[in-house]
């Protein structure tokens, strides 16, 4: 997955802005889970995702087009982190109509990525 742009604010920024193809964005996620593609065994290898996901996840799930997948990421997002869209970046939010399933599932993995880029340290706090 080396081909994947750096995890920074203005990558988030660019998921949010649909700058950013979905089939990176799941890339990222998937990264940031633990999930890694073996190339020799053509397959998904989760021995470094935690538990919770590797259990109901054994492959990664397609965040973008899955419903569950998009409410367990949610759901993992600690509550005092489930702003950090509008607190960081300032962004303001889709207006009432105006968007559909595809953006508001993008903007929870935005919004989970910047979580994991503050947990990790690498963005303020």
């Amino acid at each position: 997955m080396s081909e994947l742009p750096p995890l920074n604010t203005e990558t988030v920024l660019a998921i949010v802005k649909e700058e950013i193809d979905d089939e990176t964005v799941n890339k990222l996620l998937w990264r940031c889970l633990g999930y890694r593609y073996d190339a020799t065994t053509s397959q998904w290898d989760a021995t470094g995702v935690s538990p919770e996901w590797r259990q109901t996840y054994p492959e990664p799930p397609d965040f973008i087009d899955s419903r569950p997948a998009t409410v367990k990421l949610t759901r993992s997002i600690p509550a005092e982190k489930k702003q950090l869209l509008k607190t960081q970046l300032g962004f303001k939010g889709y207006k009432i109509g105006e968007f559909s399933p595809r953006q508001a599932r993008r903007a929870t993995a935005a919004n989970w990525l910047l979580s994991y880029l503050q947990e990790a340290g690498l963005t303020p706090k």
